[in-house]
């Protein structure tokens, strides 16, 4: 069975703001070979964001029946899958507990759950914006949380590799970010030399 890492984050500008914009990026890896995707939305949230950076890459994927090992340092993402939060949110018609509020995010979380037949996926949490040059950084503590949230399934320098990865998946986002912004003022830029006056 084939081993693709996936490496998401998700990022949003002005989150809970009705002019927010939204970035999320991806990095799929396959032994030596790695390719880059990123994008972005405007009127989002930050998890939908880190929800659709994995969305994205799981359509970039050719073939079924792989391992796939997910990176993410969206707590809301991989503990939902890790706890399986999903299943009772399904049992329960997507609400929260029995009469609870609908869970957000339910067109996403259906078309993740698609994948899990022709997959074998294992998430892994890590800790997001983690600046490796920084001195003051107290890495080893962070790769202790790393094991805490994962099991001892990977070395330290495993560990600085895949923080590497989600610095880079964080940069693709903020890349989103920039063009949607574009996209959204190159809109807005059209309207007005439509509509001159304002009227």
């Amino acid at each position: 069975m084939k081993t693709i890492n996936i490496y998401t984050d998700g990022a949003c500008s002005g989150n809970q703001s009705k002019k927010n914009i939204g970035g999320w990026g991806a990095i799929l890896e396959y032994k030596n070979h790695i390719k880059e995707i990123f994008g972005g939305e405007i009127n989002t949230t930050n998890n939908r964001m880190e929800m659709t950076a994995l969305l994205s890459a799981l359509q970039e994927l050719k073939q079924t029946n792989l391992s796939i090992k997910v990176f993410s340092d969206s707590s809301y993402l991989v503990d939902c899958i890790n706890n399986q939060w999903y299943v009772n949110w399904m049992n329960n018609d997507w609400a929260r507990g029995k009469k609870g509020s609908s869970v957000k995010n339910i067109d996403l979380w259906k078309k993740l759950i698609t994948y899990f037949d022709s997959h074998v996926f294992h998430f892994h949490r890590i800790k997001g914006h983690v600046d490796l040059k920084s001195q003051k950084v107290d890495l080893l503590g962070i790769y202790s949380k790393f094991n805490e949230w994962n099991g001892a399934l990977f070395s330290y320098e495993d560990f600085l590799y895949i923080t590497k990865m989600n610095i880079r998946a964080d940069a693709l986002a903020n890349f989103g970010i920039i063009q949607a912004k574009g996209d959204l003022d190159a809109t807005a830029q059209e309207a007005n030399q439509s509509n001159p006056e304002g009227d």
